[in-house]
């Protein structure tokens, strides 16, 4: 796996080797299969406020290629982001995923995420 960070440039990694570390606020992690990126996930982290007291990481954006949905891909990527989440002081992880796709849904909760609020919208 690679890891890009916005503050300190790309920091190549390969997991057999070390463990990858995040450092910054916003980060990138993406999979590779020979040299071909088969999928990314980028994440942050949230300071805490008064409306709630506790440094949050969020998972902003993940993508795995159809063709390597079933290898694991996905939940290595969340776990890699959980572990930097922790080690960086985060007391939670949050994701927000579109009330119709379902499929991100299920990925989600098999990996931990649990529905908390539901956002409804009115077009105008």
């Amino acid at each position: 796996m690679t890891r890009a960070s916005t503050s300190t440039g790309l920091a190549s990694t390969d997991r057999s080797v070390s463990r990858p570390v995040w450092r910054t606020r916003t980060d990138c992690v993406v999979d590779r299969d020979g040299g071909e990126v088969v999928g990314h996930l980028t994440g942050t982290l949230v300071k805490p406020s008064a409306m709630r007291p506790m440094k949050v990481a969020t998972l902003v954006s993940m993508y795995v290629r159809p063709a390597y949905r079933r290898d694991r891909i996905g939940r290595r990527m969340v776990d890699e982001f959980r572990s930097w989440a922790k080690e960086s002081g985060a007391g939670s992880a949050q994701v927000t995923a579109y009330a119709s796709n379902a499929e991100a849904i299920r990925f989600y909760e098999r990996n931990g995420f649990a529905s908390q609020s539901v956002t409804l919208e009115a077009a105008l």
